[in-house]
């Protein structure tokens, strides 16, 4: 079942939009306030995301700038202006609706991005790996190889790039959306574990460091 976060502080707008969901059998995260729902976006696998702009302590809009741009975002906000509607669309938000919604309509919005993001979330495929977006592992020689949320993003970028380097600034802006005071060295921690990883099962390199510039899938 597809697992959506509502982040909304108004209790009554929170409650009905839970009951609509669950009873279309989706599983639901909760978040009345920016700082418990970026909590819950660093720590959970969601599909998508209903967000209001006004919340208390982080907004809206701050949230849309950190959370990774694969998670399909909807904000509901009762801002009507074309202005704040194209600002937030620009940012990064997949579709907007205004309050007071219709329930169905609602729903449909919300049906339609999960297909959208689900026709693009397809396996990464080079030589004998494949990056399994599903459930964020490795495939290598019939082998998994269990991956943290940024080790990931890095393969992600690398396997969508095999035959280019990936800048170092490129990866630790892909990073930073979902973590703070992510910095060089940090990056090159996580590429070090995934290497270790990956020789668990095969002597073979299969990440190159290109020497200050960034890093690719060896050929």
């Amino acid at each position: 079942m597809k697992k959506i976060l509502i982040v909304e502080d108004d209790d009554t707008i929170h409650k009905l939009i839970k009951e609509l969901l669950e009873k279309e059998h989706y599983i639901t995260k909760n978040a009345y306030s920016g700082t418990e729902a970026l909590t819950i976006i660093e720590n959970e696998d969601l599909d998508l995301i209903l967000l209001d702009l006004m919340l208390p302590g982080i907004n809206g809009e701050e949230i849309l700038k950190r959370v990774n741009k694969t998670i399909p975002i909807i904000v509901i906000s009762a801002k009507i202006s074309s202005e704040d509607k194209v600002k937030v669309l620009l940012d990064g938000a997949n579709d907007y609706i205004t309050k007071p919604f219709d329930k169905e309509e609602l729903l449909a919005r919300i049906q339609v991005q999960l297909r959208i993001n689900s026709s693009q979330n397809r396996n990464l495929k080079y030589k004998d790996m494949e990056l399994l977006e599903d459930n964020r592992t490795i495939a290598i020689q019939n082998n998994k190889i269990s991956l943290t949320r940024t080790e990931y993003t890095i393969m992600r970028e690398l396997l969508l790039n095999p035959n280019k380097v990936v800048t170092k600034t490129r990866l630790l802006e892909l990073i930073s959306l979902d973590m703070e005071n992510f910095d060089e060295s940090s990056l090159k921690v996580h590429i070090s574990n995934i290497r270790k990883k990956i020789r668990k099962i095969t002597q073979v390199e299969y990440i190159e460091a290109v020497w200050g510039i960034g890093f690719k899938i060896k050929e």
